[in-house]
């Protein structure tokens, strides 16, 4: 008997794209799953176009996020957890598409103990279709290289074993938002899971301008607040467990600040005058001084000539 798998999908106002989602899931080749379907109050049909999927096929299972749950995505993939009976856990979004060969090397690994099995994703255009990248996955410095981004997994790459998960001592951050998935995967990794690489991708990953990750290109403060929320945490992480050299998130965040920073200015954003606080703060804290001249210097001359962005890079 093939391993059951858990899909845990959390949604919200999603009528216009869940169908979509849904219908990846009855189109996969492996049979033996679950899906638990987290609603997070929505306002919109979504409830009513999932009841119909249940009419059809009885493992889509339905859920509304406890009132006394915070709301957010990371809560609503918490409970449908804790309402997984699966041996494995696959986190979805309700935007994600599967391809139907996504969960056949369950076939071929089910008996083998790994403890998360990692598959690329193919990053699209929303309203295209079109392949826009292969996200890379795979790295021999891994931990550093998720830090700095030059890898990713995103929430939906990897399929997790739950008695794994099972060891953890907490799951999804309910008080981030945005940079939640690079939160989750990092602490994952952390505690030394024996990863199966798998190269081929096997989900569409839709890029699309309501999205919360766009919202931080938007100048959105309360988004890019929780991305900062994230790192700090981990700058923290770091200063125990020493998985990673500090150093290396601390100024990959201070460049982070930078780079929204000056995109602030460009625009005159209202947000301009909290990130220079914030960038001068992490400069000022690592004994940057040549990084504070740099960025002082920067803006006076941007003042001036409307010019300067070399030296808030």
């Amino acid at each position: 008997m093939n391993p059951l798998v858990s899909i845990i999908i959390p949604t919200f106002n999603r009528a216009h794209l869940i169908s979509e989602t849904l219908e990846s899931i009855i189109s996969l080749n492996y049979q033996n799953w679950e899906c638990i379907i987290v609603d997070d109050s929505s306002t919109d049909t979504t409830q009513e176009i999932i009841e119909k999927f249940i009419r059809i096929d009885s493992r889509f299972k339905f859920y509304k996020r406890p009132i006394t749950l915070v709301k957010g995505a990371n809560s609503c993939r918490n409970y449908g957890y804790l309402k997984s009976t699966g041996n494995w856990i696959k986190w979805f979004d309700s935007d994600d598409v599967f391809l139907p060969n996504a969960l056949d090397f369950l076939n071929q690994f089910k008996d083998i103990g790994y403890d998360v099995c990692i598959s690329k994703i193919e990053i699209v255009d929303f309203e295209t279709d079109l392949i826009l990248k292969n996200k890379n996955i795979f790295s021999e410095n891994l931990i550093e290289d998720y830090i700095i981004e030059k890898i990713n997994f995103y929430v939906c790459g990897p399929t997790w074993k739950k008695s794994f998960l099972e060891k953890q001592t907490d799951l999804f951050d309910e008080n981030i938002s945005t940079l939640d998935d690079w939160d989750f995967n990092l602490r994952m990794i952390y505690n030394n899971p024996k990863i199966l690489f798998l190269d081929e991708a096997f989900i569409k990953y839709r890029v699309n301008t309501n999205s919360l990750s766009s919202e931080r290109d938007k100048l959105n403060i309360i988004e890019i607040n929780s991305e900062f929320r994230a790192r700090e945490k981990h700058i923290n992480i770091l200063d125990t467990n020493n998985k990673s050299a500090k150093s290396i998130l601390v100024n990959f965040t201070i460049n982070r600040y930078k780079y929204f920073f000056r995109e602030a200015l460009i625009r005159n954003h209202g947000s301009k005058f909290q990130l220079l606080k914030k960038l001068l703060f992490y400069q000022f804290k690592t004994l940057n001084l040549f990084g504070i001249i740099k960025t002082i210097i920067g803006i006076l001359i941007f003042k001036i000539f409307k010019r300067g962005y070399k030296f808030l890079k």
